[in-house]
């Protein structure tokens, strides 16, 4: 009988997490199967889903698992170790659907908590138990509530990228000082300032809630922003790649002011960083910068805008205009 596409795929991911599993060191193998996973988003899913299936088996007696892992009597010859790990992968799909070791992997994932944070430059990769990933920005402080209705995070400091899994019985919301994002599946950027809260949506569409009836619908391509009030901006269009360079370490401004950058730069240094009111605030620059090395922005900015840079003895430094 000729297999379907999603069996075919889960068949190849069974093979791969069999091999990783046989050389976990072999940097070849590694490369290959980041190749592999690349390829097509159905491949990670399957694949994350095999290493979910995987760590819900400790959950389940050994003896269970060892015998169902046996060789059928009409097989003489002892499995390679790979075929019994494929079996013990199938165990574990079959195991968990008669309840054994079901029941804990499913409350992990309806009921799972956690406090993340990032310091200062760090960026962080974080992925939940019901397959949703967050790229969490540096000085990023979250705390994740999931419920059987409900996938709550809370966002006190920072920014992340939110990646999440569909899943329409149970909506993932990202609460702020300021209001709400509310999916059920979908791919964005949460950014909270002092002033504001900027939401940018690279992939689906979100509601983002404000203080009372105000709200917004954002689809990809769009942005919008709550005010300290909680006034919803209307959706408005976005680079969401431009905002979301941080990710791959770059910092890109298109035509912002002197006074924006150094706001921008500033979440990047442990060294408070200034730039003084009048002219030199007003200054627009186009450009892009590694997060990693701020310095160098500084070193290059007086030969792009004139411009200088002061550094004074508490280690603050202060860009002042020529």
């Amino acid at each position: 009988m000729k297999q379907h596409g999603a069996d075919v795929v889960r068949d190849q991911a069974a093979e791969w997490f069999a091999r990783v599993q046989d050389a976990p060191q072999d940097a070849e193998l590694q490369a290959q199967l980041r190749q592999w996973l690349a390829a097509h988003p159905r491949h990670r899913e399957e694949y994350e889903q095999l290493g979910r299936l995987w760590q819900a088996a400790d959950l389940i007696p050994r003896q269970h698992l060892e015998a169902l892992c046996q060789p059928e009597p009409v097989q003489r010859l002892p499995l390679p170790r790979r075929r019994l790990l494929r079996q013990a992968l199938a165990a574990g799909v079959a195991l968990a659907a008669l309840g054994l070791g079901w029941s804990g992997w499913q409350y992990q994932r309806l009921n799972h908590h956690a406090d993340l944070q990032t310091a200062l430059g760090e960026r962080r990769q974080v992925e939940l138990p019901d397959g949703s990933h967050l790229e969490l920005n540096g000085g990023t402080h979250l705390q994740v509530a999931f419920s059987s209705g409900r996938r709550q995070v809370l966002l006190t400091a920072g920014e992340a990228m939110f990646s999440v899994a569909h899943d329409v019985d149970r909506p993932f919301v990202v609460d702020t000082a300021q209001g709400s994002v509310t999916v059920t599946g979908t791919r964005f950027d949460v950014r909270l300032d002092p002033e504001r809260t900027r939401v940018a949506v690279e992939q689906g569409s979100v509601r983002v809630r404000g203080a009372g009836d105000s709200l917004a619908q954002l689809k990809a391509g769009q942005g919008s922003h709550i005010d300290r009030q909680g006034k919803v901006a209307a959706p408005y269009a976005v680079d969401a790649a431009a905002l979301t360079a941080w990710r791959q370490g770059k910092l890109v401004f298109d035509n912002a002011t002197l006074e924006e950058v150094v706001a921008e730069v500033s979440r990047y240094r442990a060294q408070p960083l200034r730039v003084a009111p009048g002219k030199a605030a007003g200054l627009r620059l186009s450009s892009t910068f590694s997060v990693d090395d701020t310095d160098a922005l500084l070193r290059a900015l007086p030969s792009i805008l004139p411009v200088a840079i002061k550094t004074y003895g508490d280690g603050s430094s202060e860009i002042i205009a020529k």
